[in-house]
This record gives C-alpha cells, sequence and structure tokens, in this order.
C-alpha cells in the first residue's frame, strides 16, 4: 500500500518494501522531506542529516510540523530506527496526502518524472483558512451579541435622545456651563503653575544642601590630612620600646634553640644508654 500510494502521489524514484529490511535512513529522510514539500511547499525544514544530532534534529522538526500542521502524531523513535516500523509511521502521512488527492479528483495513475514538479498540494493553506474561517465566525458571534444587546436599549435611548434634541437651547445656562468650564481650566493651570515653582524652590534647596555637604566635605579631608601630618608624643617611646622588643625577641629565639638542640641530645643519650642496657 506504501509503494502503491507513493506511486500515486508522484514520488520520482521507485519504492520497494526491500529497501526497509536493514535501515535506510537515507531513503526514509528523502521520503519525509518529500512529503513535507509536497504537503506545503514553502516549509523551511532543512535536509542535512549527515550526522548524528542533525538526524535527530531533522526528526524532530518533522514530527513537530505534521503535529502542528496536520494533526498527525509521528513516532520519532520508529522513524529514526528507518526500518520496516519506520514505513507503517510513513504510512500515516501518505494516507492523507493520498486520501485528499482522491476527494479532489486526483488521478491514480502514475505521474511522469518531468510532470511531477507541476503537482503542488498545499493543505496547510487549506488549514491557515479553515482558522483564520473560525476565528471570524466567533468574532462574528460576540460581536453580534453585543450589537443585540445595544439594540435593545434603543427604545430608551430612542425617547432620552429626541427630549434631548427637542429642549431648547438656553443661552444663559449654555454661558454659565462654559464659565464653569473655564474656570476650571484655570484652577488647573494655576496649580501646575504652583507646582512648577515648588519644584524651582526645591531645587534651590537641594543645591544649597549639596554646596554645604561640599564644605563640611572639604573640612573633613583638610582635617585628616592635618591628623596625618602631625606626629604624636608617643611615638619616641614607642620605638625605642619596638627596638627593645625586637633585641628581646632575638635573644628568646637564641635561647630557644638551644634549648630543643640540649633536648634533643639527651634524648639521643637516653636511647644510647637503653640500647647499651638491653
Amino acid at each position: 500500500d506504501f509503494t502503491e500510494m507513493m506511486r500515486a502521489l508522484g514520488y520520482p524514484r521507485i519504492i520497494s518494501m526491500e529497501n526497509f529490511h536493514t535501515p535506510n535512513f537515507m531513503l526514509v529522510s528523502e521520503v519525509l522531506l518529500w512529503l513535507v514539500k509536497r504537503y506545503e511547499p514553502h516549509s523551511d525544514i532543512p535536509g542535512d542529516v549527515d550526522t548524528e544530532q542533525d538526524r535527530v534534529f531533522f526528526i524532530k522538526a518533522v514530527a513537530q510540523f505534521m503535529a502542528t500542521k496536520a494533526h498527525i502524531k509521528l513516532n520519532t523513535k520508529r522513524l529514526y530506527q528507518a526500518d520496516g516500523y519506520a514505513v507503517k509511521e510513513l504510512l500515516k502521512v501518505t494516507s492523507v496526502l493520498y486520501g485528499a488527492m482522491n476527494s479532489q479528483g486526483g488521478e491514480r495513475a502514475q505521474l511522469p518524472e518531468e510532470d511531477s514538479t507541476k503537482f503542488k498540494f498545499d493543505l496547510g493553506s487549506k488549514i491557515a483558512d479553515l482558522k483564520a474561517a473560525r476565528q471570524l465566525a466567533s468574532e462574528i458571534t460576540s460581536k453580534g451579541a453585543v450589537l443585540y444587546d445595544l439594540l435593545g436599549k434603543e427604545v430608551e435611548l430612542r425617547e432620552a435622545r429626541t427630549e434631548s434634541i427637542a429642549r431648547p437651547l438656553e443661552i444663559n445656562e449654555a454661558e454659565k456651563v462654559m464659565k464653569i468650564a473655564i474656570n476650571s481650566v484655570l484652577e488647573e493651570v494655576q496649580k501646575t503653575k504652583d507646582m512648577l515653582n515648588n519644584v524651582a524652590l526645591d531645587e534651590a534647596s537641594l543645591e544649597a544642601k549639596i554646596e554645604k555637604r561640599k564644605l563640611e566635605l572639604e573640612r573633613s579631608q583638610k582635617r585628616l590630612q592635618t591628623l596625618q601630618s602631625v606626629r604624636p608624643a608617643f611615638m619616641d617611646e614607642y620605638e625605642k620600646i619596638e627596638k627593645q622588643l625586637e633585641k628581646q625577641y632575638s635573644t628568646y629565639l637564641e635561647k630557644f634553640r638551644n634549648l630543643t638542640y640540649m633536648e634533643q641530645l639527651l634524648d639521643d643519650q637516653r636511647r644510647t644508654e637503653q640500647e647499651m642496657f638491653e
């Protein structure tokens, strides 16, 4: 069935089931790419299958394309095996294309190789048009419901509209409303001016504080430099005691080395006496 369907769809090569007795990934990838192009000619699935990573990416891309465009779930593991089990997965896509071709009155006979490229079956565009039609239908339904609600209020609104149109325009009342609106705008303008003035005052206050902080920083830096340049009164005594401490430490190190050496000699002497005794 698979070979007959591929021949009817116009596949340029002759396929037999013997080609799938052993894993043949090159043929499976070629058939998959051809089916994808037949399903949607403008698809951008890469056909590189040289490395293992490229093959995995190719199988995943084809499976995702078929799942999103045609709602056909393919087993990627079987496709990657590229044997007889892969034919069952290829048959899912081939059956859809073959059935669509028959429903549109397509010929079952094998197409010549020179005319096979002229046959284009773009089912992806039909699915896109179907989705757009469904979305448009839902929008029309929602807009119609809103329009129905508004038309239901037309009876009440018509009376209010007629009454407003029939009411004579009073100049004094219109003038009063305009004055109120003008006063409101003038109040808003005055508030904006006051806010701008406050911003200017705040800016001046901040600049004064910054200048004050700069002066305090300069005085603190000068005081620090003065303290660093002044020699404390106890430094002479400190240096004298430090020299004495260095001498004492040198004497301590010498005595410690002598003591360690004497202890080592004593241990050696004891060890020798013990050996002689034994």
